[in-house]
């Protein structure tokens, strides 16, 4: 049989494709159907029959008890029939409830925004408890476990090694956010509905407002367009390739005209990847000419998603050797997680390694993440962050209530009609608020991030960096947190207009700037889920030794601890430090099966260290 490489060329995976037949399917128990199974058993056997059967709700549930007992495969659909229930329990019954004895209907626990009440009541408590040190930040976590990056992923190495000849060039084009370009997960919008997007942004369709607000809608999946480098360059791997530096196409949907050299370090990305993968800026001249100095008349690959290596063997690598170069476009979710342990670990050398800011973004970040370190020297130069997703947009395509009265609802309708154009007004669309905020879907307000920490134990003398958009009435809603926390800086507050003037207008660079200082806190918070915590949990997960160092707060238990006016302030910090325990559990979890190695590094990217024994 003529071996994988001979035919193709050479590739990191060789021939390792298993034919191995799938598995035969699980045999169905099989149960007797006799009529009289149920009613022929003696006396001293319990019998069902022997019942006597007094009314229509008895017979029934003797059908359903014996239809399980009989078939047990209908536990099976137990959980559809629960979704069913609920979906149409949501759909026709309000969820007012009566209250005993007034006849008034008062709203369920957890379902109304009652935090500023709550506040009222617990702030001379919490000013009571100022200026007393606290040394929480400096002991917050307890990993108990201690994780490496692996020495044989990425580790630098000395002079270039003797790689093969190259198959090919691939060419991959990018469109996306900052956190979108690095990572390849589920799009966001179909592929067909990319050009009908971009002439609704034409036509003054707010699709910022849309990919803003769904970043934080979707806390599981990483919603996006777009290429990811950290796949490409797997890919590239596995094809032994080689790679063009990625065209950025962000003006289309993001309004940012920023190429690849201008977020990342272009020659250190070609560098620290020397030994595995070429890259190049551009084409080479002679390639080009064969294709008339036209990009576009190179090939386009549409490929299926989540592909599998085998796949990228069998039917891209041979057009790779027969043209030469191809383009692969578009590119996201187009790799399978589950790849050989080689090409995963170029993943991880791209995503923590080579990937590293531009200069000019690496030179403010550090002076920004020093000047915190300076402002928390009460706390030994630590500080805690928060990712805060209160934008108008996101309020409004929460369809979640506040406190803003008639006026907040006028100016939501106004933001929703303005970004989703009916979206929300279509017919027989029901909109629950109460439901939303029960299960946790709602924005954290700054008021509720700041009693939450203070809950937690951090006391007002901690310095909290805030990373956010344009904050829904921001003097309104962020005075509390102020209050809170005095110590309370933004990229604004934390660098001059001079020195942020060059980022203006360029929305991936200003995210670069909040993420490096995100990622250098003792505490990051997350509120809202979406790309920028997830993929910075791993990048924390990679830098502190397994641990995210990662509040990740229970919204559906926030949502009751609020919509509670009476709540004793000790209980309150007694469950909110229960929460942050939690969060400290949480921070060293290992990758599952269908977890993404950029959100949960352990165990693709790093190993385990031993335990240090200490010697007396």
């Amino acid at each position: 049989m003529t071996s994988t490489t001979s035919m193709h060329g050479f590739s990191r995976l060789g021939n390792g494709s298993s034919n191995s037949p799938s598995p035969p399917g699980s045999p169905r128990l099989r149960h007797g159907r006799s009529k009289t199974a149920g009613t022929s058993r003696g006396a001293g056997g319990g019998g069902v029959g022997e019942a006597k059967l007094q009314n229509f709700a008895e017979r029934l549930v003797y059908l359903v008890i014996s239809a399980v007992y009989r078939r047990r495969g209908v536990l099976l659909f137990a959980p559809l029939f629960y979704i069913s229930a609920m979906l149409l329990y949501m759909g026709t019954l309000g969820l007012d409830v009566v209250s005993k004895g007034s006849g008034k209907l008062s709203a369920p626990p957890g379902s109304v925004y009652r935090s500023p009440l709550v506040f009222n009541k617990l702030w001379p408590l919490m000013e009571a408890e100022n200026n007393q040190i606290s040394d929480l930040l400096l002991n917050v976590w307890n990993p108990r476990q201690v994780w490496k990056p692996c020495d044989n992923q990425g580790t630098p190495q000395t002079g270039i090694m003797e790689r093969p000849k190259t198959n090919g060039f691939i060419i991959i084009e990018a469109n996306g956010g900052l956190n979108q370009q690095r990572l390849s997960e589920k799009a966001m919008v179909s592929e067909k509905g990319i050009g009908r997007d971009l002439r609704l942004r034409e036509k003054g369709f707010d699709f910022d407002a849309v990919i803003t607000a769904w970043q934080g809608r979707v806390s599981t999946l990483k919603q996006c367009l777009g290429l990811g480098i950290c796949d490409a360059v797997a890919v590239a791997g596995l094809l032994n390739a080689t790679l063009v530096i990625p065209i950025f196409h962000l003006n289309s949907v993001w309004r940012d005209s920023s190429k690849f050299g201008d977020i990342f370090d272009e020659e250190f990305f070609i560098y620290a990847l020397r030994n595995h993968v070429n890259v190049v800026r551009k084409l080479p001249e002679d390639i080009l000419q064969i294709f008339d100095n036209n990009i576009s008349n190179i090939v386009n690959l549409r490929l299926k998603g989540w592909s599998s290596p085998t796949y990228y063997l069998q039917k891209v690598l041979p057009k790779l050797l027969e043209m030469g170069a191809v383009r692969i476009a578009p590119f996201s979710n187009r790799l399978a997680h589950a790849v050989p342990s080689n090409i995963q670990g170029l993943r991880c050398l791209a995503n923590f390694r080579a990937l590293r800011f531009s200069e000019p973004i690496r030179m403010l970040a550090a002076k920004m993440v020093d000047r915190m370190v300076m402002n928390s020297s009460s706390s030994g130069g630590k500080y805690i962050s928060v990712h805060l997703r209160f934008e108008e947009d996101m309020v409004a395509f929460s369809c979640c209530i506040y406190d803003g009265g008639e006026e907040e609802q006028r100016e939501m309708d106004i933001a929703r009609e303005r970004s989703w154009r009916g979206k929300f007004r279509r017919r027989g669309r029901i909109i629950r608020p109460g439901a939303i905020r029960m299960d946790g879907k709602c924005p954290l307000t700054p008021l509720e991030v700041g009693m939450m920490l203070r809950g937690m134990g951090f006391d007002n003398r901690t310095s909290v960096y805030v990373a956010a958009g344009n904050i829904y009435k921001a003097d309104k809603y962020m005075a509390p947190l102020k209050q809170i926390f005095p110590r309370l800086e933004t990229k604004e507050t934390l660098a001059s207009s001079e020195e942020l003037a060059p980022f203006k207008g360029h929305s991936s660079r200003l995210a670069a700037l909040d993420y490096t200082v995100c990622l250098h806190s003792e505490v990051f918070v997350t509120t809202q889920g979406g790309n920028f915590p997830h993929f910075l949990i791993g990048h924390r997960r990679y830098l502190y030794e397994g641990h995210s160092k990662t509040v990740n707060p229970d919204k559906r238990k926030l949502a009751l601890l609020f919509d509670s006016p009476n709540i004793r302030w000790d209980n309150l910090k007694r469950q909110l430090r229960d929460m942050l325990h939690h969060s400290d559990v949480k921070g060293s979890e290992l990758k599952k099966s269908s977890g993404s190695l950029f959100t949960y590094p352990m165990p693709d990217c790093m190993c385990k260290q031993a335990p240090v024994k200490n010697e007396y």
